[in-house]
């Protein structure tokens, strides 16, 4: 079995990974202009989403363990920084020092 690619083969195996490439540049920087999700607003009140985990109500949602915040959820699609898009709340960023009752802890 031949294991060489030939040079066209190269050339649109490149060209693949360029066009990957901007795709993943052009959907991380759609994700630092979504407007942060509204403390106020129905889906964050029902799941008691805080943008500051120290600040979850800890009699109703029992759920929560300390230091959970969504910089360390699995739900949490942005990197470690200050916003970032969450699988809950679609259209609108979410802080990574937050919490609401639909965390799950990263593996």
């Amino acid at each position: 079995m031949n294991n060489y690619i030939s040079r066209r083969g190269f050339g649109r195996l490149c060209a693949g990974l360029a066009v990957a490439a901007l795709a993943t540049e052009t959907r991380s920087a759609r994700a630092a202009d979504l407007p942060p999700v509204e403390e106020s607003a129905a889906q964050a009140q029902a799941l008691g989403y805080r943008h500051d985990a120290a600040q979850v109500d800890r009699a109703k949602f029992a759920n929560y363990v300390e230091g959970s915040t969504c910089a360390n959820c699995q739900l949490f699609q942005g990197a470690a920084a200050d916003w970032g898009p969450c699988a809950i709340f679609p259209g609108v960023a979410v802080a990574a020092k937050g919490w609401c009752s639909a965390y799950v802890k990263k593996a």
